[in-house]
């Protein structure tokens, strides 16, 4: 996954390095030497996450991070605070006044692409929720509030997972008042027993456990669906560059080094359920804008006209991340004989699973919408031609292996699908272009035999 990253730095030398780490893992890479010229490149070319140096003369990086936070365009990009600076006070001053980690120089390269890779995947699905949240607002004419006036913190439940008695408590002495409630779970039996797990805004998990490896726990936080989108901050030894790499790249959120400085745990704890509580806020608010009118009765997917109008929104002038996306176009093989053989209501048992298939094996991002009658769409963010091929095999194989249970008839009946891909190109930039190469890939599909996956173009060769 790519990303376009602001450098902020007063010194060209520090500049100049950053951007070399930054472009040897192919991130797209723009530069300021001063706060001034930064804000004005932050709301002129929206980066996806920003570097910002703590100590520049005129505007430090700390009024910098205040005024991006302090506006409703810009606030959900990522902040990371750069500085030669090692001292716990500036760590807590950066993230109170809004930023997403704090990095000391010299920067190791590891632990850097890491947090950066971390906070671009936040970045990706934020994005996409405030997308569809607008394309809500277009249906429900809703204008829309202030995200600061509606979410809170004073009600945040978190799960410390920690073996070490003593330590349990030190850490949660430190967050007392940061929460309406702290549970513990030591593990003993060597797994999470704690009943629940959905009704916390934060996972607290120490990475020294006696029983259980850590990462493990975390990692099966991550793929529960009840779990998916909680944020995860682990408590990790300083230096274990190894393991911290590992627990990145499963999709833990946030980490604090030992020994641990209880300000910045608070701060960092705030952060992670602010995050957790907007994410949950964009949610919610899509949900409710969306209701009926843009859902398919039958498979409860997005219907038709929302496709169209989410499809307005990621093509429209103002929207940079065309180019990164994928469509899967889905048609049900021989879907008349389903009704014809066994009843409309067999059909509609057979597109309600169907779709609950769909649905249970495409990521958070992506999009899946009922085109009409027996075909679907898909909609895939950040995803290139060889990742969106993989997926349509992986769904054709989701619907084909495991015949369908309809309540019409004793045995069940086997389902096949055709599936066309299309990429967003510069020459398939319109969503009608998009939807045409699609269809033209399903329809090579059907004509080499169905059950099959085309890809239009060179897709397929």
């Amino acid at each position: 996954m790519t990303a376009r990253v602001l450098v902020v730095d007063d010194v060209l030398h520090n500049v100049k390095l950053l951007e070399a780490k930054l472009r040897s893992e192919y991130f797209d890479v723009l530069t300021a030497m001063n706060g001034i010229d930064a804000l004005n490149i932050i709301e002129n070319e929206l980066p996806d996450i920003i570097l910002l140096d703590v100590m520049m003369p005129g505007m430090d990086g700390f009024e910098v991070c205040r005024r991006v936070k302090e506006n409703p365009l810009v606030a959900h990009i990522p902040i990371i605070m750069v500085t030669a600076l090692d001292q716990q006070k500036d760590r807590v001053t950066g993230l109170e006044a809004g930023a997403d980690d704090f990095l000391t120089k010299p920067i190791q390269d590891l632990p850097l692409f890491a947090r950066v890779r971390s906070l671009v995947r936040l970045k990706v699905l934020m994005d996409e929720l405030r997308m569809r949240d607008s394309t809500g607002k277009a249906f429900a004419g809703d204008a829309g509030m202030e995200v600061s006036s509606t979410i809170k913190l004073d009600d945040a439940k978190i799960l410390l997972v920690e073996d070490y008695e003593r330590v349990a408590h030190r850490i949660m002495g430190y967050l007392d008042g940061a929460a309406q409630s702290i549970d513990m779970d030591d593990v003993d039996v060597g797994e999470l027993t704690t009943e629940n797990l959905g009704q916390y805004d934060l996972f607290i998990i120490s990475l020294s456990l006696r029983k259980v490896d850590g990462l493990r726990l975390c990692s099966s936080i991550r793929s529960n669906e009840a779990t998916r989108h909680t944020p995860i901050l682990i408590l990790i030894d300083e230096g274990d560059n190894e393991r911290l790499i590992q627990a990145m790249d499963i999709g833990v959120t946030d980490y604090v080094t030992r020994p641990i400085d209880g300000n910045e745990l608070v701060a960092r704890v705030k952060a992670q359920i602010r995050h957790k509580r907007f994410a949950d806020y964009l949610r919610g608010k899509m949900q409710k804008n969306m209701e009926m009118a843009v859902t398919d009765s039958v498979t409860n997917l997005y219907n038709r006209h929302f496709l169209s109008t989410h499809l307005e929104n990621v093509f429209s002038p103002d929207n940079d991340k065309q180019a990164n996306l994928a469509m899967l176009m889905l048609d049900i093989d021989y879907f008349k004989i389903v009704n014809d053989t066994h009843g409309h209501a067999a059909g509609d048992e057979v597109l309600e699973e169907f779709a609950e298939r769909i649905s249970s094996n495409i990521r958070s991002i992506d999009l899946a919408a009922r085109y009409g009658g027996e075909e679907f769409v898909v909609i895939m963010p950040e995803t290139d031609a060889e990742f969106a091929l993989f997926i349509a095999e992986r769904l054709r194989r989701t619907i084909s292996d495991k015949p369908f249970e309809i309540s019409t008839s004793k045995e069940p009946i086997n389902v096949t699908v055709s599936i066309g891909v299309s990429i967003a190109s510069d020459e398939c930039n319109t969503k009608e272009k998009l939807l045409s190469d699609a269809d033209k890939g399903l329809y090579k599909a059907k004509d080499s035999g169905r059950n099959k996956v085309c890809g239009f173009k060179c897709l397929d060769e």
